[in-house]
């Protein structure tokens, strides 16, 4: 066997599979998702690839709990703890790996055969052959782009899942700070509506009221109670929310919630430019159109190759009984005579149109959504300020001049009870607008896809 020929054939295969090997990228495939967050949220995230940075990240969240929890110690938790996101950030490095093979050009086949005489002289005949995909070293560079293009799209589906986690993060804080302002005032009508009740069995007693006053006190304390144990379970139904996004268990879930909700923002959010600053900005949206860029290339691969369905040169070297070698070069070609890739090209093209109508989708729904939300946040924001001008003013001038009446003896106990129960529910109403505004505000910027400005 002519093993040195053989070595020069494996040797000249190697050599034109080099090219396939270089330029290798220059940054880490997750720096684009780092980058992005960092834009969106002002946060910084890291690739957790290891075990060292796994317990690192571990070592900043019990930090953080260590503190009262705010909107953007909540967030940070969320953006290096929630498993949901963490494992959606290994979809980067997937995508990375697939881009990695390919462009990594096969490895070449070796053909070897011996056959042997039935007569003399009992000289075997020997017969190798070195051969690689012609096809697939063709297709390679497109192949790649396309590896490329899907590994950008992975890319940007997982900074969308941190503007999204960001999102949710910062709604269940808003719902935790107001179902803390909501318990604090629900406690307070439960103590009117006790003391209410109290005097009313005192009279009840003496004989000043009837069975029915009596009744319709304990019945306003019995809503009281109710309206309280709600908000309570509400308030326990959050936090184990925000548990589930910060990934938080055992010991880690005695933290405590920070302030109360943030005042009003002193300009509203227009909406003028607000429509364009969502189609430009949102990750999903510019994830999508890299499918479809993805999408179309690899329609053109299957259309440039539609007539070649295997390819592959070598050389083969043959020994005869006399010790003659014969050399030369080998060609596989597969004859495009029943499939010439119809089927391929016909489902490839419906990919396309599917990519292309979830595309515009997309983007309407995104325009539409921004219109609503903004819509919503408008009238939220309207209807807080009309409760610290309006309403809870003209609350506190009714309770003060009920307790200046009580004082003269011109109103009884339970109308002063009244008004102060009153306006503690007015008091109640704004803390709720104010959270659903906040609530609001923190699902138009996943709309819009992290800031609300430029």
């Amino acid at each position: 066997m002519n093993t040195h020929k053989s070595h020069i054939a494996l040797t000249w295969i190697v050599a034109l599979a080099l090219p396939a090997f270089a330029g290798a990228p220059k940054e880490p495939p997750t720096r684009p998702v780092e980058r992005a967050v960092k834009e969106r949220t002002g946060i910084a995230v890291r690739w957790q690839q290891d075990a060292t940075a796994r317990e690192e990240a571990l070592a900043q969240v019990r930090v953080l709990l260590k503190k009262p929890i705010t909107v953007n110690t909540a967030v940070q938790i969320a953006l290096v703890n929630n498993r949901e996101f963490l494992a959606a950030f290994e979809d980067v490095g997937v995508s990375a790996a697939d881009l990695r093979e390919a462009g990594m050009w096969k490895n070449p086949g070796i053909d070897l055969s011996v056959r042997f005489p039935d007569r003399a002289p009992k000289v075997p005949n020997w017969e190798e052959a070195a051969a690689f995909d012609l096809l697939d070293l063709l297709m390679l560079p497109l192949r790649k782009r396309v590896a490329a293009e899907q590994l950008a799209a992975a890319q940007l589906r997982v900074a969308d899942e941190a503007v999204r986690l960001v999102a949710e993060v910062k709604a269940a804080v808003y719902a935790l700070q107001g179902d803390e302002s909501l318990l604090t005032q629900r406690r307070t009508i439960v103590e009117i509506s006790q003391a209410s009740l109290d005097l009313a069995q005192r009279q009840h007693e003496a004989g000043n009221i009837t069975d029915l006053a009596l009744a319709r006190q304990q019945a306003a304390y019995n809503d009281a109670r109710l309206e309280l144990a709600m908000a309570d379970g509400e308030q326990r139904q959050h936090r184990e929310k925000l548990n589930h996004l910060l990934s938080l268990w055992g010991g880690d879930t005695a933290w405590k919630i920070s302030g109360a909700l943030p005042s009003l923002p002193k300009n509203d959010v227009e909406l003028r430019g607000l429509e364009s600053l969502a189609v430009a900005q949102r990750l999903d949206l510019a994830a999508a159109h890299g499918e479809l860029k993805g999408v179309v290339r690899a329609l053109g691969l299957t259309k440039s190759y539609r007539y070649i369905g295997a390819l592959s040169f070598g050389v083969d070297t043959e020994r005869d009984s006399d010790r003659t070698n014969l050399t030369g070069p080998r060609l596989s070609l597969e004859l495009p005579i029943f499939n010439q890739g119809q089927a391929r090209i016909a489902k490839g093209e419906a990919e396309l149109r599917r990519a292309e109508r979830k595309l515009e989708g997309l983007a309407i729904g995104i325009r539409s959504d921004v219109r609503a939300l903004h819509d919503k946040l408008a009238a939220l924001r309207e209807r807080s300020l009309f409760y610290e001008s309006q309403i809870l003013p003209v609350r506190s001038v009714i309770t003060a001049g009920m307790l200046l009446h009580y004082n003269g003896m011109l109103v009884g106990n339970y109308e002063l009870f009244a008004a102060r129960a009153e306006q503690m529910e007015a008091e109640q109403k704004s803390i709720e607008t104010l959270r659903d505004y906040w609530i609001t505000r923190a699902e138009l910027e996943r709309v819009v896809g992290g800031r609300l400005r430029k």
